[in-house]
């Protein structure tokens, strides 16, 4: 018989990998929660209408179609069929679909329910997400994204308190990041006084490639890009930008004096990194003009997370955008948000092991079973402890001793409760520690403080 699988792209999670998910979930959790932010969810698929052309055309293609139900060709000609034309045939036969990532649907969920919810909204979202992409190592078509936004607030204090975020939860993770920062404005101010303004995108996506390929590649990209040697030599000084964070904002203020939009964006930096002098960051910040993320989508600050003790992409990234709800018809509504990049986390966490001791909340303690008068005394104990807050088992059946005890060894359960017709007599339990092999005979109230 052929063994089951599943899908190319998707996961299996143990129990083991699970309480490691789930620790850092929980992490993240609490710190948005510590921030006044709120959870919601949407469902897994929406209406292809909801998400078509809001990725572009290449994103499209990787959306994950569902077949309407019931008879779907009952509507399509012969015509149709024998045209073999997918993406029309798709149109018709599919009208809703998995979605591609959190922010559309998030999108959709404020213009839809923008009566009931109070402004300025600060929500989070912690759910899978779906690409039919093509699997490769650390890319999967079915993954987790941790979202925090805040729609409906212009103040950059939101900005500042999104960078304590992601700073306390790699803190409470024990990893050491460093947090870039740009803004869309600074690299719209550079195109305009480099006499490019209409090249944006192209400066942007080569300059963003400066740490894998090199200034000599970056510059070749650019002339294949159309632009101007002159051009090319006024950005050099800006793309090598040394220095502090300080001194990078009084050489921009310089540089992009003639620029109106670039001056707003070196303002928003400036008074978001003033912000920042005034608390405790522990994380390494980096003004990083070479940042560009997702140019078509965020119009001000924009942030990227990496891990400073492991060779992994990004992290954490986001950043500001002006028009998130325009694509359903509610203009106006700006919003600032980041996205915990939990699968790469994971692998960081694992590479580094990071876990703390405890962390991966298993069974505390295990009683043995010695038969059925044993195990008539043992219910109300188990339960007792279990009250008490210890994860406890009692194992199901008289099995051998033996067996318990493997059973106790690949669960990683550290002390086991053995009870028998001595310890019954005495109303004590002879606790077992797996680690040092070594036994105390102690009472209920006393195992429930020593495993506390």
């Amino acid at each position: 018989m052929q063994k089951p699988s599943i899908p190319k792209g998707t996961r299996d999670f143990s129990p083991e990998e699970m309480a490691k998910r789930n620790y850092i979930f929980n992490t993240i959790r609490e710190v948005f929660h510590l921030y006044g932010f709120q959870q919601i969810e949407t469902p897994a698929m929406e209406n292809l209408s909801t998400l078509m052309g809001k990725y572009g055309e290449e994103g499209d293609k990787l959306l994950f179609k569902i077949l309407n139900s019931g008879d779907y060709f009952s509507g399509i000609s012969d015509e149709e069929l024998q045209e073999k034309n997918t993406a029309r045939l798709a149109s018709r036969l599919c009208e809703k679909g998995l979605r591609y990532d959190l922010t559309v649907p998030f999108a959709r969920y404020v213009v839809q329910h923008r009566h009931e919810i109070n402004f300025p909204f600060k929500r989070y979202q912690i759910q899978p997400v779906w690409r039919a992409d093509r699997p490769q190592k650390g890319r999967y078509r079915e993954f987790y994204q941790c979202d925090v936004d805040v729609v409906g607030s212009d103040s950059l204090i939101n900005e500042v308190e999104l960078i304590q975020i992601i700073d306390e939860v790699f803190d409470r993770l024990g990893i050491r990041v460093a947090i870039k920062m740009n803004n869309r404005k600074i690299l719209t101010g550079i195109a305009e006084i480099i006499g490019e303004a209409d090249k944006i995108v192209d400066i942007t996506v080569a300059i963003d490639k400066l740490d894998k390929i090199g200034l000599e590649k970056v510059n070749e990209e650019l002339r294949g890009k159309g632009l101007s040697e002159e051009a090319i030599e006024r950005l050099q000084p800006i793309i090598r930008l040394e220095g502090t964070n300080v001194e990078k904002i009084h050489i921009l203020e310089q540089t992009l004096q003639e620029s109106e939009i670039g001056i707003k964006g070196v303002e928003e930096m400036d008074l978001i990194l003033d912000k920042l002098h005034h608390i405790p960051i522990r994380a390494q910040l980096d003004l990083d003009l070479t940042l560009a993320r997702g140019l078509n989508y965020y119009t001000g600050a924009i942030f990227e997370v990496k891990a400073l003790d492991v060779e992994i992409g990004s992290i954490t990234g986001g950043g500001r955008y002006d028009n998130l709800t325009g694509v359903f018809g509610l203009q106006g509504v700006s919003g600032v948000g980041i996205s915990f990049g939990a699968d790469r986390i994971f692998d960081v966490l694992n590479q580094l092991n990071l876990y703390p001791e405890g962390s991966l909340q298993t069974t505390q303690v295990l009683f043995v079973n010695f038969g059925e008068a044993e195990e008539t005394y043992l219910l109300p104990i188990v339960s007792q402890v279990r009250a008490a807050g210890i994860r406890a088992e009692l194992y199901p059946e008289p099995a051998k001793m033996k067996k318990q005890m493997s059973y106790a060894d690949a669960k990683k359960i550290p002390y086991v409760a053995i009870v028998g017709e001595n310890e019954m007599e005495a109303g004590k339990i002879n606790l077992k520690n797996m680690l040092t092999g070594e036994q105390q005979l102690i009472a209920t109230d006393e195992l429930v403080h020593l495993l506390r």
